[in-house]
């Protein structure tokens, strides 16, 4: 029976997914949003997930595929905070909730880079309706990738950038995460080998991902060459255990179990 497989919707994710879909025999593939795809692997609906690097915490059982990741190094371009207003004074943050990881990311950079404790909604990702309600708005993903900010006088503090300011470490937004057994040996080296290929191609991924649109391809274009990285090596490892270490003793979760690797 083919591994279940639950990605991403978002432009970040395809160059970990490049060619899998023709591996049908091995892998059956579905796209959601990134709670959704942790929901499904909680549920055990999906056997891996590519999930918010904060979910690893959820279960003390999961395994996480080596070697690759959805991170960055220092600008990330698709995770931010809009406000036209200075950040001492910011009290509400309008958020889309579609990764959990941001969310928490959020929550850290508040506390320890901000200095500020802000009351947090839920919104969908609509940038006039979000500073119409509140002082800021988190955005994720493609909507915060291809949003015009400046036509609301809004500022774009880019979490990539502030996660670096703050630790000088890489932040990892999301990787492979199963059960054990999910995967054989092969199975992982065909996603370490979909991420070499999809890496490699990003200008043939963001054609085929935004269907021949020129100006929005030539944008995910750059935004995969110099904003995402996607390898989890020594930097990332290390970036990804401050990130919970900060949020374990924010009380925010409880501390970190030992990275288990299939």
């Amino acid at each position: 029976m083919p591994c279940r497989l639950g990605a991403v919707t978002y432009l970040n994710a395809r160059p970990l997914v490049y060619g899998l879909d023709a591996q049908s025999d091995r892998f059956a593939l579905r796209f959601d949003v990134p709670s959704r795809c942790s929901t499904l692997l909680h549920e055990r609906s999906i056997d891996v997930g590519l999930i918010p690097s904060i979910e690893y915490l959820q279960r003390q059982d999961y395994m996480i595929v080596p070697d690759v990741a959805i991170a960055s190094q220092n600008t990330v371009a698709s995770v931010a905070l809009f406000t036209a207003r200075p950040i001492s004074s910011i009290r509400t943050i309008a958020a889309d909730t579609s990764s959990r990881t941001s969310i928490m990311l959020l929550r850290v950079l508040c506390a320890r880079h901000f200095h500020i404790a802000p009351q947090l909604e839920a919104m969908p990702p609509d940038l006039p309706s979000m500073l119409d309600r509140c002082d800021a708005a988190l955005m994720i993903g493609d909507p915060a990738l291809f949003v015009d900010h400046r036509v609301l006088g809004a500022e774009k503090i880019d979490f990539g950038e502030q996660w670096r300011a703050l630790t000088g470490l890489p932040f990892v937004y999301a990787f492979w995460a199963g059960w054990p057994g999910a995967l054989t040996a092969d199975d992982v080296a065909r996603l370490r080998e979909a991420k070499e290929t999809g890496a490699a191609h990003p200008s043939e991924v963001a054609r085929e991902y935004f269907d021949n649109d020129g100006a929005k391809a030539a944008i995910g274009t750059r935004y995969l060459r110099e904003n995402v990285s996607f390898d989890l090596g020594s930097a990332e490892l290390a970036g990804l255990r401050r990130f919970y270490e900060y949020a374990a003793e924010l009380g925010f979760v409880p501390a970190a179990p030992p990275l288990r690797f299939y």
